[in-house]
């Protein structure tokens, strides 16, 4: 057996006789994995839209808590200092140090999953996706937990500086609450966090939406782990006796620093261009009366609307079959909708465009802040659409909309009608609205049975 197995292996039993390491890494999560189910139960499969946050948590709990929290009491046992005796490369000992936390950080993800899947979850669209995100992620926060590591003289100083890393992207990284639930100033400043690449990379191969964005999100993860692998190894300490005050080299911290500040500014560049680009890519139609803009809209132009929308059975933009039939809570939600809708201020303001733009809002709020009766709330918001409206003109401003997704203003807050939470992302309800726009036309128009 050569240096790196025995090590290896030395290192998986000392990882998993550390009780406080293991019950960061694994009874943590499960933890979380209760609460999620509790707060998210109603929703048609559960779990699957939290996925991402369930197995980041994991990560985090593994890599920046259980790793460190080993390492350092390693250390202060003097097991190091008897490394350093060893004829064995410091690279070597690290590099099977990582292997035995990946091989933990895996097990409890495995674990995660596996009780994901016997409450219900059902399998997500691109596990091999997932698989990469979750091992770009692992890599990178247990090169975070290396440094935490050399960071703490002691195993109290370990856990403060690890909740310094925890509680900010639990909060405001898109963690543990949606970011569309922040306002917009957290949602930028998200951007710096590395957890939120890991949620959204994860979640987006969990979901099959937005996978696009999977290389920048890797790019970022790989980049913020190996620039705080090396601060570690620049700083590392093999006994208790070197304090981080008396170490030299500390300026190998402005890496990760630097890093940290280039990637987030990178993301937010990114994040505005994007937002260009499908602003630059809608369609232009001529305007005939500025009041009534639709009437240009052909049937041409319906026929050209991109339908290739997220399926109405899925975790984005849901939409009710004719056949389905909620809960009774649920129903009573929608019967509160039902009641409240045609008195809503918004559905009666502005010109009829901007009413359907708000109306849409309707559905796409609750789709945003994972409301419990999300996929039903767009069968009421249709029929009150269609109440509201003759069929021809409905058709063509709803496919208006859907070529003119960043004109007008959009609604984020639906609570006046019975329905939970504030949407912190305009962005992301108009997207919603769009998909809303053309699922509506594929039902007007017979694309799709009602």
């Amino acid at each position: 057996m050569n240096a790196f197995t025995a090590h290896l292996a030395a290192s998986w039993r000392m990882h998993l006789r550390n009780r406080m390491a293991l019950a960061y890494g694994y009874l943590f999560p499960l933890i979380f994995l209760g609460v999620f189910w509790v707060l998210y139960r109603h929703e048609t499969v559960p779990l699957l839209r939290h996925l991402g946050e369930l197995l980041t948590v994991t990560i985090l709990g593994g890599a920046c808590f259980g790793l460190p929290t080993t390492l350092v009491s390693e250390r202060e046992q003097g097991v190091w200092r008897r490394y350093r005796l060893t004829p064995v490369p410091l690279w070597k000992l690290m590099a099977s140090t990582v292997a035995a936390r990946f091989g933990i950080i895996l097990s409890a993800g495995l674990l995660q999953i596996g009780v994901a899947f016997a409450a219900g979850m059902t399998m997500p669209a691109h596990p091999l996706a997932l698989a990469a995100a979750f091992g770009v992620a692992a890599l990178s926060f247990i090169g975070l937990g290396l440094l935490l590591a050399m960071l703490a003289d002691t195993v109290p100083a370990v856990q403060a500086l690890g909740q310094c890393v925890f509680l900010p992207m639990l909060v405001i990284g898109g963690v543990a609450v949606p970011l569309t639930s922040l306002p917009e100033w957290a949602q930028h400043v998200a951007f710096f966090f590395p957890g939120r690449y890991a949620v959204e990379s994860m979640q987006a191969a969990t979901t099959g939406a937005e996978l696009s964005a999977l290389p920048f999100q890797f790019l970022v993860l790989a980049v913020t782990g190996l620039a705080a692998a090396l601060a570690a190894l620049k700083l590392f300490r093999w006994d208790l006796g070197r304090r981080f005050a008396t170490l030299r080299g500390k300026g190998w911290l402005a890496l990760i620093l630097v890093v940290w500040l280039v990637t987030g500014w990178l993301a937010g560049v990114q994040n505005r261009a994007a937002a260009s680009i499908r602003q630059a890519a809608v369609p232009v139609v001529v305007k005939a009366d500025p009041t009534r803009p639709w009437e240009t809209i052909t049937a041409k132009d319906i026929a050209s609307l991109d339908f290739r929308v997220p399926p109405d059975s899925g975790v984005v933009t849901p939409f009710a079959s004719r056949d389905e039939q909620p809960d009774e809570f649920v129903q009573a939600q929608l019967n509160v909708l039902s009641d409240r809708l045609p008195d809503w201020k918004p559905g009666a303001l502005g010109g009829d465009l901007q009413r359907v733009r708000n109306l849409l809002c309707v559905a796409a709020v609750p789709d945003v802040v994972q409301d419990p009766a999300e996929r039903y709330i767009p069968v009421v918001v249709l029929a009150h659409l269609e109440e509201a409206f003759p069929k021809g003109q409905l058709i063509r401003m709803l496919a208006w909309i859907a070529l003119h997704p960043d004109d007008g203003a959009v609604v984020r807050d639906v609570t006046a009608l019975g329905l939970s939470g504030v949407a912190g992302d305009s962005q992301q309800v108009r997207e919603r609205s769009y998909y809303y726009a053309i699922k509506c036309v594929a039902r007007l128009t017979g694309r799709q049975d009602r």
